[in-house]
């Protein structure tokens, strides 16, 4: 990288970045520190609506053991050289793998990728980093465990550590990943190892069957937060069901979608369903293997008479419903029983499972193999759907009310249309509660769109939060404005812990919004 290009971290001198620089040679080793401007280059590609300059690292570091990155925040507290850390980079929509902001140094874990035990009798896992979901899908095939994972929709390419760091979902029963999670290795910003949960016993066996450990509970101080770096995290594994059937319900029109979560919401906190369940709109459903163009060639939002013809044709339902029953054959027909009826009552839903599923929908087989754990990547279909590489997941909460997912229909509909862009969305069922994930398509490389995408997601976060709705995780373009619609206090204290574990602000700083 020549003189000119050369970015310093903030508030460092190009002659101490060189010192810092030797002193991580010295401990990961000269190949594993890069600062030309080729070998950083996966480390600036973002698909937010940003300026290109807005998010470039100043060096990486590939570190492979908890000891070198004990070092590494030595020298950067020596410093006060900011790091963003990273596990696989494959927060696609989120903000990928570049830095928080321009010039911080990118501490990249995938290199600590080591399975360090699965326990199929108590069906746990204890991993590193860098291990991605396909390579623990693959340890677990190899070896002939019965246990199933819980991936996101980027499945085979992410990883468990950093998507249930950033609270991440699935699609199986164990689809709340943090609810899953269970013991972490974290070190702190001072160097300092420390184990959460039983972790902290010498030669503890309970690590990751017992969450809570003893005292304060503190594991959720390092999701979505800057204050301290995971080295290690335990999680359940699911024990393979006797049997297991996904299945497929479409209902016709927009505003069937208040009949869909009043019905689905006792089934869900019952647990008659006991999966994550997906509900679709037709063009998240239709975009993961076709494209726009193929129904709509037109600017501005696309209209409803295609959305028609995308129906028709593809023969799938305003609401497409994916979910699965888990258990022995005879359980899952009775609860296949109870679904029916739920649903059969107005006489709206079409209800589908096995050949008939599939033949339903070009999105059905995907979604099936995700509710067992299986590794797909349809789902990155989405991004061909308008083209230009641009996207930006805005992700509001609700309770699972039909009146308040209606709103947030509607409301989100009504914004996306002011500025021109397309709802491909889908609610993803919890418990009690609604993640509204909406894909915010855009092409990057024009400007003026770009900036209307920027503009419309910045009237998304301020609208949906002035009706009470909170966004659950966002990219790091919004972070702060995101953190600002949960009330200063809550900022206060997010920060008043940033200062006790970080004095010198060298962890990420800015993630979540939250800085010294």
């Amino acid at each position: 990288m020549s003189t000119e290009q050369r970015i310093l971290p903030p508030n460092v001198s190009e002659a101490d970045f060189d010192a810092a620089l030797a002193r991580f040679r010295d401990i990961v080793g000269a190949e594993h520190v890069l600062i030309e401007s080729d070998r950083l280059a996966p480390y600036t590609k973002v698909m937010m609506a940003s300026d290109d300059d807005d998010y470039l690292p100043s060096a990486a570091l590939l570190a492979t053991d908890t000891e070198q990155i004990q070092a590494i925040v030595g020298v950067c507290n020596e410093y006060r050289i900011p790091i963003w850390t990273i596990s696989t980079g494959k927060n696609l929509g989120y903000g990928s793998a570049a830095p928080g902001e321009t010039g911080q140094v990118i501490l990249d874990l995938h290199l600590m990728n080591r399975i360090i035990e699965v326990d199929p009798e108590v069906c746990t896992a204890l991993v590193e980093p860098g291990v991605t979901y396909q390579q623990l899908y693959d340890y677990i095939q190899e070896h002939d465990l019965k246990l199933w994972l819980d991936p996101p929709a980027p499945s085979a390419i992410a990883g468990p550590v950093g998507n249930t760091l950033d609270r991440g979902v699935g699609y199986t029963p164990y689809g709340e990943h943090f609810m899953f999670q269970c013991g972490m290795e974290v070190v702190l910003a001072n160097g300092e190892v420390v184990r959460t949960g039983m972790g902290g016993i010498p030669n503890s066996s309970s690590w990751q069957v017992f969450k809570w450990g003893y005292g304060p509970y503190i594991d959720g101080l390092f999701t979505q937060s800057n204050y301290g770096i995971v080295t290690k995290m335990g999680f359940w594994l699911m024990p393979e069901p006797p049997a297991y059937r996904p299945f497929l319900i479409q209902y016709p029109d927009p505003e069937d979608i208040h009949e869909i979560v009043e019905i689905m919401r006792p089934l869900r906190i019952s647990q008659i369903i006991p999966n994550a369940v997906v509900i679709a709109h037709t063009l998240w459903d239709v975009a993961s293997h076709k494209t726009r163009r193929e129904y709509y060639d037109g600017t501005g939002t696309i209209p409803r008479e295609a959305i028609e013809a995308i129906k028709q044709d593809q023969g799938i339902g305003e609401w497409n419903i994916y979910a699965a029953l888990y258990g022995t054959p005879e359980q899952i027909e009775v609860n296949w029983r109870i679904i029916e009826q739920a649903f059969g009552q107005s006489g709206k839903a079409r209800l589908f499972y096995g050949d008939e599923a599939e033949q339903a929908s070009g999105s059905f087989n995907y979604r099936a193999a995700l509710m067992k754990g299986d590794m797909n990547l349809q789902e990155f279909g989405l991004y061909n759907w308008r083209g230009g590489g641009g996207s930006m997941w805005f992700a509001p909460v609700s309770q699972a009310k039909g009146d308040e997912t209606r709103d947030q229909t509607e409301l989100a509909q009504r914004i996306l249309e002011k500025y021109g862009f397309d709802y491909v969305a889908e609610y993803i069922v919890g418990w009690r509660d609604m993640h509204h994930i909406i894909d915010l398509l855009y092409d990057r490389q024009d400007p003026e769109e770009t900036q209307r995408a920027h503009d419309c997601f910045s009237e998304l976060v301020n609208e949906f939060g002035a009706r009470g709705y909170g966004i659950y995780r966002t990219n790091t373009e919004f972070m702060d404005q995101v953190a600002e619609t949960f009330g200063q206090p809550l900022r206060d204290v997010h920060r008043t812990l940033k200062r006790a574990l970080d004095p010198n602000g060298i962890l990420a700083p800015g993630k979540s919004g939250i800085r010294l």
